[in-house]
């Protein structure tokens, strides 16, 4: 048996249909595209989204809500996480950085007052709410807002 003698067999491979070539082929006159309209042209393909013409469903459905472009988006802290800190050492934006804490500082570092704090620290960021406040300073540590 030589590969140059391979061929496959009788009747598994099928010509390719010949489109464009007259209307005695089979597929002539428009190929196969029927007459007119966007499949019919060149270069003309339907987007996946279309819906033939009746009114597209990000048009039918109403529109609610309002998304605020100015509004401000702080890195969250609770007050739990800053008995990570030795005693009398100060917590700032790039402290919460090292110990991982926060990732991204967009419009500034909001300590939330979930949890318990059992040591003194400095507690320097740019919003904090009021229970976390009193809790720090319960704990004997100090409060900057920046």
């Amino acid at each position: 048996m030589d590969l140059k003698k391979l061929s496959p067999p009788k009747g598994s491979r099928k010509k390719p249909m010949r489109v464009g070539r007259g209307t005695g082929s089979g597929k002539g006159k428009t190929s196969g595209r029927g007459t007119k309209g966007v499949g019919a042209r060149s270069g003309g393909k339907v987007p996946h989204w279309y819906e033939g013409g009746q009114t597209p469903i990000q048009r039918r459905l109403p529109k609610r809500g309002f998304a605020n472009r100015f509004k401000k988006r702080y890195a969250l802290v609770n007050i739990r996480d800053l008995n990570r800190f030795e005693k009398d050492s100060v917590v700032d934006v790039d402290a919460l950085r090292v110990k991982g804490l926060i990732k991204q500082v967009r419009d500034g570092v909001k300590l939330l007052a979930v949890g318990e704090i059992d040591r003194p620290l400095t507690v320097k960021v740019t919003k904090i709410s009021g229970a976390a406040k009193q809790k720090i300073e319960a704990a004997g540590g100090q409060v900057e807002v920046v």
